[in-house]
C-alpha cells in the first residue's frame, strides 16, 4: 500500500511538470509568433516611405500629393518670402529623401498671404549711397530717381506707389521705395572713370556719385583671377544726370569686349 502511494505521487508529480512545460512551451510560441509574425505586419515594421520634396507647392495639392504616398501633413508655423506665392511651403520637416513609416505626419511652414509691414527710415537730407544701404538693411527696395532741382545734392523725399511717405510710416515688406533727388544746382556731370577697378571700387563710385549700378556683363572666364572693369557705359566723361544707369563689363585684364553684334 504504501508503494503505491510513492508510485501515485511521482505520477503526479511528472504529470505537473509535463503540464507545465507544456504550458510554457505554448506561451513561447505564442510570444515568437506576436513579435516576430503579427506585430511587424500590423506596424509594417521594416518598411519605410522617402519623403518627397514639398518645398514651394501650394498648400491646396498637398494633402492629395501626401495622401496618395501614404503620409500627412501639418502647418507648425507661417512666415514669408517674397520670393514664394502666398501659401505655399517654405519649409518641410522631416526633410525631403528622409525615411519614414507610413502615416507620419509633414511638419511644414507656409508662406503668408499678407507680408509683414516695416517702417519707413529716415532718408530725406542723405545720400542716395546712404538711402541704398538704408533701404537694404530695412529689407526694402530702392526704386527710380525723381530729379529735381535744388542746391543740395540730397533726397528730399520719398514716395511708395507714387505717394509721398514719412518716416516712420509702415509699407510692406520688400516694397520699393522711389527717391526724389535734389541735383545739386547741376543738372549734369561726368561720370567716373572705373576702367581697371574691381566691381566692389566701381559700386562704390557709382553710388557715390548719386547713380545707378545697371547691368554687370562678365566677359571671358573669370576663374582663378580678379575680374576688373574693362568697359563702362556711358563712357567716361559722358554727362549723365543724378540717377542715371551705369554698365559695366567685368573680365580678366587683356580680355576683348564683344562689341554690339556679340562679335569681338
Amino acid at each position: 500500500m504504501k508503494f503505491d502511494i510513492l508510485k501515485f505521487k511521482r505520477d503526479t508529480l511528472g504529470g505537473m511538470l509535463i503540464h507545465l512545460l507544456l504550458a510554457f512551451a505554448a506561451l513561447l510560441l505564442i510570444a515568437i509568433l506576436y513579435f516576430y509574425a503579427y506585430l511587424p505586419s500590423s506596424t509594417n515594421h521594416g518598411m519605410s516611405i522617402t519623403v518627397p520634396d514639398v518645398e514651394g507647392m501650394q498648400i491646396s495639392q498637398l494633402e492629395d500629393f501626401l495622401v496618395k504616398r501614404n503620409l500627412r501633413y501639418e502647418v507648425n508655423d507661417s512666415s514669408y518670402s517674397s520670393e514664394y506665392p502666398p501659401l505655399t511651403v517654405l519649409r518641410q520637416y522631416p526633410p525631403a529623401g528622409a525615411k519614414v513609416k507610413e502615416d507620419r505626419k509633414i511638419l511644414i511652414s507656409v508662406n503668408r498671404i499678407d507680408p509683414p509691414t516695416v517702417p519707413v527710415p529716415t532718408l530725406v537730407d542723405g545720400s542716395v549711397v546712404n538711402a541704398d544701404a538704408v533701404l537694404r538693411s530695412n529689407e526694402l527696395k530702392r526704386g527710380r530717381i525723381e530729379l529735381v532741382a535744388g542746391p543740395f545734392n540730397v533726397v528730399k523725399e520719398m514716395k511708395y506707389k507714387g505717394h509721398t511717405v514719412t518716416a516712420g510710416e509702415r509699407v510692406p515688406k520688400g516694397s520699393t521705395i522711389d527717391l526724389v533727388v535734389m541735383d545739386g544746382g547741376n543738372n549734369a556731370f561726368e561720370v567716373p572713370d572705373m576702367l581697371g577697378r574691381d566691381l566692389e571700387d566701381a559700386k562704390f563710385l557709382i553710388l557715390g556719385s548719386n547713380l545707378s549700378l545697371g547691368s554687370i556683363f562678365v566677359v571671358g572666364d573669370t576663374t582663378g583671377g580678379t575680374g576688373v572693369v574693362l568697359k563702362q557705359k556711358p563712357d567716361v566723361n559722358e554727362k549723365v544726370k543724378v540717377g542715371d544707369v551705369v554698365d559695366v563689363w567685368i573680365g580678366q585684364l587683356g580680355t576683348e569686349i564683344p562689341d554690339e553684334n556679340g562679335e569681338n
